[in-house]
C-alpha cells in the first residue's frame, strides 16, 4: 500500500528522511482493527519523529501519522484515539502507552491497524477531514482547556503563537466556551487571522496586555515563556503542553512563580474519554477545526515542508 514514512531520521535536515512508496500492508491481530483511512492530519510530532525524537533507528521505517479518521472492516465511520496502550487497552502489560508513531506504524497510508478500542464513531455531522483534525491537536487544545486551565466563562486567556494547530484550537474552542481569548504572534496577517476566528484581542508576541489573564496556553517554549509568566494575575495558571522554540527559556522567572502562586500545570495529549468530549462538542455546536489547505497523500512533502516552515493556519490533511 502507499504510504509516507520516516525512512531515516535527521535532527538538523528532518525532511532528508521522508520518503512515499510502497509499504506492507497492516496485519490484523487479536482485539485490534484494520481501517481505511478516508483522511488523516499533520502535527509537529511528525517533524519532531523525522528529526529522532520518540523514534530509535531500530524502529525505521515507519509511517507518519497520529490522526486520522476512516471507516473500518465493518463499515463503520470511526475517528481513531491516538494513544495507544490507554488502561492497557489492545496492548500487553509489557507495551508502555505511546502515541501512533512512536511503537506502531501510523496513518498517513492507505490502511492503519490500531486496537479497537481506539476507535470512535465519527459524528456525522462532520466531514473526514473535519474528524481528523481531532484527535491531537485540538485533543490537546480540549484537555488544557477544560481538564487543566482551571477557566470559567467569562475569564480571559492568552494564546501564545497564534497560527498553529493547538494555538487555532485554543481560539476556536475557547470562544465556544464563553472565554475571552487574546492570541499574540510575531506575524500581523496571523493576528488578522486569529480575530477573524473570534479572538477578542491580538498583540504582537511580548507586547504588554492591557491586564494579566487568568491563565496563559502554551505551546511556543523558550520564546514566550517569560512573557508567559508576567502575564498571570496572582494565583493563575500557565498551561504548557508543547515547546516549538525550545525547551530551556532564558530565564524561568521562579521568583514570580513562587511569589504570586503561580500553577505551572503540564499537559500532554488527552484520553478517549475527552475526545468522544470534543467530538461531541463539535457535533452539536458547530464548532469546526480550522483547515489550511487538503492535499492528496502523493503530495505529503508539500504539506511537511509548509509546516515546517511556519507557512500554514490551521491544520493540513492527507487523503490518501
Amino acid at each position: 500500500m502507499f504510504a509516507a514514512y520516516a525512512a531515516r531520521t535527521d535532527s538538523q535536515d528532518p525532511l532528508s528522511g521522508l520518503e512515499l512508496g510502497e509499504r506492507p500492508e497492516p496485519e490484523a491481530r487479536p482485539g485490534w482493527s484494520v481501517v481505511t483511512v478516508r483522511a488523516a492530519s499533520l502535527n509537529h510530532h511528525d517533524l519532531w519523529s523525522l528529526r529522532g525524537v520518540g523514534l530509535p533507528p531500530e524502529r525505521l521505517p515507519m509511517i507518519l501519522g497520529c490522526d486520522a479518521a476512516g471507516v473500518d472492516e465493518h463499515g463503520n465511520d470511526v475517528v481513531l484515539h491516538s494513544v495507544i496502550g490507554q488502561s492497557g487497552h489492545g496492548v500487553g502489560p509489557e507495551e508502555p502507552r505511546s502515541i501512533l508513531t512512536e511503537r506502531y506504524q501510523g496513518a498517513f497510508a492507505e490502511r492503519i491497524a490500531v486496537p479497537t478500542w481506539n476507535l470512535l464513531p465519527k459524528p456525522a455531522e462532520l466531514s473526514f477531514e473535519e474528524a481528523a483534525c481531532l484527535p491531537t491537536a485540538w485533543l490537546t487544545a480540549y484537555r488544557m482547556l477544560f481538564t487543566n486551565a482551571g477557566v470559567k466563562p467569562g475569564d480571559t486567556v492568552l494564546v501564545q503563537g497564534a497560527g498553529g494547530g493547538v494555538a487555532t484550537a485554543l481560539i476556536v474552542l475557547g470562544k465556544a466556551a464563553g472565554l475571552r481569548v487574546w492570541v499574540t504572534s510575531r506575524d500581523e496577517a496571523r493576528r488578522a487571522r486569529a480575530l477573524e476566528l473570534g479572538a477578542d484581542a491580538a498583540f504582537p508576541s511580548g507586547a504588554r496586555l492591557p491586564q494579566r489573564v487568568d491563565a496563559v496556553l502554551e505551546t511556543v517554549g523558550a520564546a514566550t515563556w517569560a512573557h508567559s509568566v508576567k502575564a498571570l494575575r496572582p494565583g493563575g495558571t500557565l498551561v504548557i503542553s508543547g515547546a516549538t522554540s525550545g525547551s530551556n527559556p532564558p530565564t524561568a522567572e521562579l521568583t514570580r512563580i513562587f511569589f504570586l502562586e503561580l500553577r505551572i500545570v503540564g499537559s500532554t495529549m488527552g484520553t478517549k474519554e475527552e475526545l468522544a468530549g470534543l467530538l461531541a462538542l463539535c457535533a452539536n455546536s458547530g464548532v469546526r477545526p480550522l483547515i489550511d489547505t487538503v492535499l492528496p497523500l502523493a503530495r505529503a512533502r508539500e504539506g511537511f515542508t509548509r509546516m515546517a516552515a511556519g507557512d500554514v493556519f490551521g491544520k493540513v490533511v492527507l487523503t490518501p
